[in-house]
């Protein structure tokens, strides 16, 4: 499989509970930034964490072989709730490319696109067949994303995930709406410049005269 057609390798960290939503991922007391650092720390922090900050060593998250994790396999109904964007930003800052899950909430489903974070979604029998293999830290060895063809693979076992063919470019090339918007400035640019020329009188401020 060519290196650019995988969209990463690595372990992924198994969530057994339906419907974790935006609140769970980065809760409210950790939105302490408007910019897309410093979140990384929040990324559950109402189960990651004790009182006093300290380490939560039950949460999968902060077991041996899980930190570095780089998939989370989530049951039904991930990310709902409110439209909080920094769910999107503190999984990536944390280091998590992809999460595969039956179904998504859709407000997180169109941030995770335009944050470069892969929302995967496999049959709900795919997803009990992945929870199967996690080892006794809750995580499964050696997974492989892959992005060009649509599909996850650990050891033999292959599943497809769906994606349209617009969200997989965007992800593939790292671009989002305003990205491509610019791949037509000079369009864009000369519209304006002819508008200007043919009804002046738009273009002209409130303040003017």
């Amino acid at each position: 499989m060519p290196e650019e057609a995988k969209y990463g390798r690595g372990r992924c960290c198994v969530f057994g509970l339906e419907n974790i939503d935006t609140d769970v991922i980065i809760p409210q007391t950790e939105l302490v930034t408007v910019s897309k650092s410093g979140l990384a720390d929040g990324l559950f922090a109402r189960w990651r964490y004790k009182n006093d900050r300290i380490p939560n060593p039950d949460f999968v998250l902060n077991r041996p072989r899980n930190k570095e994790c780089r998939f989370l396999l989530a049951a039904a109904n991930f990310g709902c709730g409110s439209s909080r964007e920094h769910a999107a930003w503190a999984l990536t800052e944390y280091g998590v490319r992809a999460v595969i899950s039956p179904n998504f909430g859709e407000i997180f489903f169109r941030n995770s696109i335009r944050n470069g974070l892969l929302p995967a979604r496999i049959a709900a029998a795919d997803y009990r067949c992945l929870a199967s293999l996690a080892d006794g830290e809750g995580g499964i060895d050696d997974m492989i994303v892959d992005l060009t063809a649509g599909q996850i693979t650990v050891g033999r076992l292959t599943v497809p995930f769906s994606l349209d063919q617009v969200d997989r470019m965007r992800l593939l090339t790292d671009t989002d709406d305003i990205a491509e918007t610019l791949l037509h400035r000079t369009d864009i640019e000369g519209f304006v410049a002819a508008d200007r020329i043919r009804r002046p009188w738009v273009h002209q401020t409130l303040w003017e005269g």
